[in-house]
């Protein structure tokens, strides 16, 4: 049975939320696994269902619907290279390291965008006689390599940070704090074009990195003014340091995730626990083995199991009847079932 529909996670958030989420995002985590049961269906693109078994007692059903971000990039690649550009030449005028330093990590988030982009645009790709999935799980990778930049990003700031904190260097707080406001309105409005798309960590990750430098750019515009009516050097290290913080909290959260993808594990707001329970009390059904549990992407989940029913296969309307099920209450969209009459089980599962 096949479904052109995905099960996601309601999203709700107004433009001044994106500092909140960037900073709570592995709040945000824990939130989205507790309110599974509020998923709904979104479907996306053309739709249309068909009935699929074989003699084997197999039942399979899946789901395809990336949401196409194909713009959001572009917008994002584009307004963040022309600031990167703008945000180095004016703080090497303003003989500014903050600003270049900023520059440098609004660099890599450049780069992290058109990674995220590009296993946007793989994972559409059409399954191949070596890869039979497609380049679905690309979209892991990319998650995990975000993460991955944004823990070196970190490392950079807090490298400058520690240095600044050791020798304060003066700085032209004005032009500081317009630059970087600036940095604030293409940062935000850039996160702001994927915050649809908290659903799947590949997208999350782009958001993260868009919103973390919003919050950089809000930090180096309070060191400026602080600066302007201060003169203190200090500040502008001492904000940076909290920065570093902020950022390294919401990196975490990205990174537990991911590298808990790549290595198969049951996504998270989904209970195996919950999946095995509905699957034994099934009618007929005295065992249920080999069940395994994995996202296929960061937007697609897949499942096999083994039941046993010493009634024999109870029909096509029972298999679809599961897949329908396991799509619509636990978001898994791709389900294989297996009906065996003894259970046959040899690898202590």
């Amino acid at each position: 049975m096949i479904y052109h529909a995905r099960c996601v996670i309601p999203y709700h958030a107004d433009f001044a939320r994106i500092f909140i989420e960037g900073i709570g995002q592995s709040c945000l985590i824990r939130w989205q696994g507790q309110v599974k049961g509020a998923a709904r269906q979104v479907g996306i693109g053309h739709h249309h269902d068909h009935d699929h078994a074989d003699g084997h007692g197999g039942g399979h059903g899946h789901s395809h619907a990336p949401k196409d971000f194909g713009r959001a990039f572009l917008i994002g690649i584009v307004l963040n290279t022309g600031f990167v550009i703008v945000e180095a030449i004016y703080g090497w005028i303003a003989g500014s390291m903050a600003l270049i330093a900023d520059a440098g990590h609004n660099l890599s988030d450049v780069l992290a965008l058109m990674l995220a982009w590009g296993a946007s645009v793989a994972a559409k790709k059409q399954p191949t006689e070596r890869f039979t999935y497609g380049y679905k799980s690309s979209t892991i990778l990319a998650a995990l390599a975000n993460a991955g930049l944004l823990l070196v990003a970190i490392g950079a700031i807090l490298y400058e940070t520690i240095h600044r904190m050791a020798d304060p260097a003066p700085v032209a707080g004005e032009t500081m704090a317009i630059v970087a406001g600036i940095g604030i309105l293409i940062n935000a409005g850039t996160a702001a074009l994927f915050l649809r798309g908290q659903d799947d960590i590949n997208i999350r990750g782009a958001y993260l990195h868009m919103a973390a430098d919003a919050l950089v750019s809000a930090g180096v515009v309070i060191a400026g003014l602080a600066i302007i009516w201060t003169g203190q050097a200090w500040i502008d290290p001492a904000v940076s340091l909290v920065i570093v913080i902020v950022i390294a909290w919401g990196t975490w959260g990205l990174l537990k995730d991911s590298v808990a993808m790549s290595m198969l594990a049951v996504p998270k707001g989904v209970s195996e626990k919950e999946v095995r329970t509905y699957l034994a009390g099934l009618e007929g059904v005295s065992a249920v083995h080999d069940l395994h549990i994995w996202p296929m992407s960061t937007t697609e989940t897949a499942l096999t199991a083994h039941l046993t029913m010493p009634s024999g296969h109870p029909g096509d309307a029972f298999l679809q009847q599961i897949s329908h099920e396991l799509e619509h209450s636990y978001c898994i969209g791709h389900s294989t079932i297996q009906v065996e009459r003894v259970r046959n089980c040899t690898s202590g599962c």
